[in-house]
């Protein structure tokens, strides 16, 4: 039986540049605990590999033990940006959680829109999610071959991610840049067909992939509450 590809989270590489204060406080003071991930596919789950919101929980609760931490998915299939900013509402505030995930960037390029548009929508989204009393993580593309595999998809994933970057910076918002950490899997001779679940699309990510990006995710949240949260 072939050895398992270990798994390279690359923390020097994801690491948050903001703490996580609504989380670390929640972590102080309260037992149960609602994370909110936002998104499309890549939350919701896709071509039967358990996505990262289950993974991310199972996770939190065994680093918190004791506390009822919940990652509640509201990933919707195919959608970007501008049709999750409708949802924050309905999906986010309702829910009262102290810290949401949002994902973006993957069907902006897959679906070519209008990186303009993107951009407005996330800017308004966080401007929404900054007067509640929560964090936010911001976690653009994968890096599959649906996403850079042809030159139209790559050059357009090369200005979607920095403008990415861009917002979360201006925000002050953390970002997880899966985009990245998957490429310097590729740059460190993981082929690019790994990465992908072997689905029609070439779009979502591999068992191997899923997991491995939800234990960077994991490393990278657990780096931003030291040493304010309770060991």
């Amino acid at each position: 039986m072939p050895t398992p590809r270990p798994c390279e989270t690359h923390l020097e590489l994801v690491k948050f540049g903001h703490p996580l204060p609504h989380f670390a406080e929640a972590l102080r003071h309260q037992r149960k605990i609602k994370v909110v991930a936002l998104g499309s596919s890549s939350t919701a789950g896709a071509d039967n590999i358990l996505p990262f919101p289950p993974r991310l929980e199972m996770l939190l609760r065994q680093r918190f033990f004791g506390r009822m931490i919940d990652v509640i998915n509201r990933g919707v299939g195919g959608q970007e940006a501008p049709e999750e900013y409708s949802r924050i509402e309905s999906d986010v505030t309702t829910e009262a959680p102290v810290l949401v995930i949002w994902q973006v960037g993957t069907n902006a390029v897959y679906k070519s829109y209008n990186p303009a548009e993107v951009r407005a929508t996330l800017e308004a989204g966080l401007d929404v999610l900054a007067a509640l009393p929560l964090d936010v993580i911001v976690m653009d593309s994968q890096y599959t071959q649906a996403v850079v595999g042809t030159p139209a998809a790559l050059n357009l994933a090369n200005i979607i991610m920095p403008m990415i970057t861009e917002v979360t910076s201006n925000k002050g918002v953390n970002l997880f840049s899966r985009f990245a950490l998957m490429k310097r899997w590729v740059d460190a001779d993981i082929p690019l067909t790994e990465l992908d679940d072997g689905g029609q699309l070439l779009l979502h990510t591999s068992e191997w992939a899923t997991n491995c990006v939800t234990q960077s995710l994991f490393g990278a949240i657990d780096d931003a509450l030291k040493p304010e949260a309770i060991a």
